[in-house]
């Protein structure tokens, strides 16, 4: 991070061409360049990431040397920095390396980051054959799902388990209990609101595991009933104007503990979980909401007055039409979401015809992984 200098240029510092200068501190070093600091490093973790050979398992990268190893208050005996190389000697002799445009390289993002919905959005359509066999569809198929949490893929096989053959693009499927691939239809084991034909409040699965499925696959075998549209939502952006308009209740779904299970004859999901979770970063990560999952909550439990005003707005804003984008999803179309993010639902309809999806499960960091498999493929060939 780049921050203001706080520090003067000491007489304990090393002149670094006409305007970079490296400041040894009794726990760190400092690169100042022009009175600006760029870079503080602690002394620990200049001597943890060393990236020499004999700190590393030179096959496959990964640290050898543990911490534990050295002082805490160690301190180099010499640095310079040559060529934009930073080089430091240990009291016990070690020497270490660094690029410093691989220190700088760390602020950036490992992978793009998610862009909003616009005004109006609907989903991008890829057509299903072009996705499973051709690498540079696929990849910008991925980027478009990675980045707005939803796709459709279109002229799918209207036949039973086709979603099995999305793993060598997606990643394994993630089993559940109940069914590797789940059958939504009316005359099928019901165990869930689904299996109805009531509508169905957005929603992501499995609010009822601890962590639960990233991504979800839903497959529209056959769609001959009159209305049942379709409808997905940007939990997201919900959760950011709650933030933003009513700090005091993002900070209740945030903290405030909600169970939610799910069980049929033979098996029983539970968990207790907030509705939002934020990284460390505050940046929101998941959005956890099922209705029809949620079980009753402990009235003594404190804050319960506080939670309900804010789950109330929540609600509000996730099942204000302004907030959704419907449509029909027809036999032959994959609907995928990235469930952490983007709720799910359907409209109520009449079973004049048949109505068969069918959905399973595959993991985020599975297709991330995916999509960079596919972009080092892409430049190999290019090479």
């Amino acid at each position: 991070m780049v921050l203001g200098l706080d520090t003067e240029v000491s007489e304990n510092s090393f002149s670094v061409g006409c305007d970079t200068q490296v400041i040894v501190e009794r726990c760190c070093l400092k690169l100042v360049s022009k009175e600006s600091l760029l870079l503080e490093l602690p002394n620990l973790w200049l001597r943890d990431n060393c990236p020499c050979d004999d700190c590393r398992v030179t096959k496959t990268q990964e640290k050898s040397f543990i911490l534990s190893d050295v002082t805490a208050d160690i301190y180099p005996d010499s640095v310079n920095i040559i060529n934009d190389s930073l080089s430091i000697s240990w009291p016990d002799g070690h020497l270490t390396n660094f690029d410093l445009d691989d220190i700088f390289a760390l602020a950036k993002p490992r992978h793009r980051v998610p862009s909003g919905w616009p005004l109006n959005f609907k989903p991008r359509y890829f057509d299903w054959t072009q996705f499973l066999s051709d690498d540079d569809f696929a990849c910008a198929a991925i980027q478009s799902f990675l980045e707005v949490g939803v796709i459709v893929l279109d002229k799918a096989p209207q036949v039973s388990e086709a979603l099995e053959l999305l793993a060598p693009r997606l990643g394994p499927i993630r089993e559940v209990l109940f069914d590797r691939i789940h059958n939504v239809c009316i005359d099928t084991h019901v165990y869930n609101v689904a299996h109805t034909p009531m509508a169905l409040p957005p929603h992501n699965d499995f609010a009822s595991y601890s962590f639960p499925p990233s991504v979800q696959a839903l497959h529209m075998l056959h769609n001959e009933a009159e209305g049942g549209q379709s409808i997905i939502v940007d939990a997201w952006a919900i959760a950011e104007s709650v933030r933003q308009e009513r700090s005091d209740y993002f900070k209740s779904l945030c903290e405030f503990p909600v169970p939610f299970r799910e069980f049929d004859e033979k098996n029983e999901t539970y968990a207790i979980e907030p509705i939002i979770k934020c990284d460390t970063a505050g940046k929101i990560v998941s959005v956890r909401f099922s209705n029809q999952l949620m079980q009753m909550i402990d009235p003594a439990q404190e804050g319960v007055y506080s939670f309900y005003l804010a789950y109330h707005d929540l609600c509000c804003r996730i099942t204000d039409p302004a907030n959704r984008c419907a449509f029909r999803l027809e036999g032959g179309q994959v609907l995928l979401v990235a469930a952490h993010r983007v709720l799910h639902a359907r409209e109520a309809f009449t079973p004049i015809g048949r109505r068969h999806l069918q959905d399973a499960y595959f993991e985020l960091d599975n297709v991330a992984n995916r999509l960079i498999q596919l972009q080092r493929n892409s430049e190999g060939t290019l090479a």
